[in-house]
């Protein structure tokens, strides 16, 4: 079994973009519709990497690093958030939160596979 990303989007597009993308260079993908839907995927499973969309209805990216991060065994599990979302107030909370890295929306193919790279080392 290959490195587990968990990808969490409301848009079935995004998801499936990103998830083909790192399923080329051999990640195993986890998703989720939703933030509420991404905690749900928090079941004990390891990740190696959460990537979040910012804007999402019944919990945004933020409440989910909140919630994620309550949890022991996700508490320090990279996050990168993936969103169109620039304003620098939110990025300082996400910062505060645990989140690694902000990249912006509509992601560069390659951008996105170097970060992922160097925040999950072979």
């Amino acid at each position: 079994m290959g490195q587990i990303i968990l990808i969490i989007d409301d848009s079935s597009s995004i998801r499936l973009a990103v998830s083909e993308v790192l399923k080329e260079h051999g990640y195993d993908i986890v998703e989720a519709v939703d933030g509420r839907d991404g905690v749900n995927k928090l079941d004990g499973r390891k990740y190696h990497l959460i990537i979040s969309d910012y804007n999402m209805p019944h919990l945004n990216g933020l409440e989910f690093v909140e919630e994620c991060r309550k949890l022991q065994k996700y508490k320090f599990t990279p996050i990168i958030m993936l969103t169109t979302e620039s304003d620098e107030q939110k990025k300082r909370i996400g910062k505060s939160f645990g989140v690694k890295i902000w990249l912006k929306k509509p992601f560069v193919t390659d951008v996105l596979l170097n970060t992922v790279s160097k925040i999950i080392l072979p």
